[in-house]
């Protein structure tokens, strides 16, 4: 049977921190110093001050490069946004190591803000106080097919010149198109199988955010204007295409200190790999551990707005001589499956745990079985949502 293919590693803030703060770049051998295996704790915030929309930061630790599974989360602490000489307000933590507002809080532009927070171990942090920075709205989010995709631009542009420094992310969904309708379905201790259809989703989406830094600068500039900056660009051969596919774009206006950090975050991620590329530096942001000034603490923490634009593609309107992937090729033809001495004893084996599903009966001279193939070739879920989300035409 074909296996399910599996998932693509997305480097989130936390596993590119720790990047930083452990790998040693520019060896032509792969060397993992002893203090990788077992690396300091750190805390990471990620996240912003929403100074228009509710406020989420999420709080992990670092961990060893080799590590499985996600970075641990820093859960149970009390995280607070405090205006500099006036009031605080409380975020709530859901899910375990991220804290939220449950509404948009109310930000005076004549005022600084900054994230205040105490562990349950103990410890207390704070970012530096902040102004608020406004972001003006995306101008114009397009997109074109060139030779070899599609190409995803903004325009922006702040006639106050106050922005300046501009920082994007994205969220990518796409429409899944299974290949297989099954008209059969496994019940123990049922035979034959009953020649009914089975209910499985006819589409289904799935999303991802951008794994990149996306960063422009206008100062050089008199006008404080960004045009046509591209964001992404889609191969003609991926699989996002095959069917409809939209991004949501969100642009933030930085301070100056904050752009500085991702812009060296996105030098030091981007540029290691080969001898002659710039070695790592350290990564310095604005959060401070309070109760010992001598441990480092990873993220940077302002206090902005947020604007955002959607954009959708049909199929229709990329070029026909685009053969987009349907993501299922793997999954052609399917398997067949023969019934062997005792027929209840075939189906539990072939169909018992739920991995493997039946699609449709067949007979071949005096023998009976089921075409069948791995629940990921069947299922969409398996690869997104049946969920239609509510942006989709």
């Amino acid at each position: 049977m074909p296996h399910p293919p599996s998932s693509g590693f997305r480097p989130s803030l936390r596993a590119l921190s720790t990047l930083l703060l452990l790998a040693a770049g520019g060896c032509t051998d792969p060397y993992l110093p002893e203090v990788a295996k077992s690396p300091p704790s750190y805390l990471v915030v990620d996240g912003f001050l929403n100074s228009q929309g509710p406020t989420s930061v999420k709080l992990t630790r670092t961990y060893a490069i080799g590590a499985a599974g996600p970075a641990p989360v820093e859960a149970r602490a009390a995280v607070y946004v405090e205006e500099e000489n006036g009031p605080r307000t409380l975020l709530r933590e859901a899910p375990a190591g991220t804290y939220s507002s449950p509404t948009a809080l109310t930000f005076n532009p004549a005022r600084r803000y900054r994230l205040h927070l105490n562990t349950a171990g103990g410890k207390e942090y704070a970012s530096d106080f902040v102004p608020v920075k406004n972001t003006p709205p995306i101008d114009e989010l397009s997109w074109r097919a060139d030779a070899d995709g599609l190409s995803i631009s903004l325009s922006t542009h702040d006639p106050a010149n106050a922005a300046r420094y501009y920082r994007w992310n994205y969220v990518e969904t796409w429409q899944i198109d299974p290949i297989y309708s099954p008209q059969v379905e496994y019940r123990p201790n049922t035979l034959p199988l009953p020649d009914i259809t089975v209910v499985f989703p006819t589409k289904c989406w799935a999303s991802a955010p951008s794994t990149t830094v996306l960063l422009a600068n206008t100062t050089p500039l008199s006008q404080d204007v960004v045009t046509d900056r591209l964001l992404r660009q889609v191969p003609s051969t991926s699989e996002r295409l095959h069917s409809g596919y939209s991004i949501l774009v969100q642009q933030q206006a930085l301070t100056k200190e904050e752009f500085a950090y991702w812009e060296l975050l996105r030098k030091n991620t981007e540029n290691i790999g080969s001898l002659f590329d710039a070695q790592p530096a350290q990564l310095t942001g604005n959060v401070h551990c309070l109760s010992n000034s001598t441990e480092p603490v990873l993220g940077f923490v302002g206090a902005h707005s947020v604007t955002e634009k959607r954009l959708f593609v049909a199929r229709r309107e990329l070029p026909a001589a685009w053969l987009a992937p349907s993501g299922y090729e793997a999954c052609y033809p399917p398997d067949t499956l023969w019934l062997a001495m005792d027929p209840l004893i075939s189906l539990q084996s072939f169909f018992g745990n739920g991995s493997i599903l039946p699609i449709e009966k067949v007979s071949d001279h005096n023998e009976t079985g089921y075409t069948a193939q791995t629940r990921d070739c069947i299922d969409c879920r398996t690869r997104g949502t049946s969920v239609k989300p509510s942006f989709w035409p």
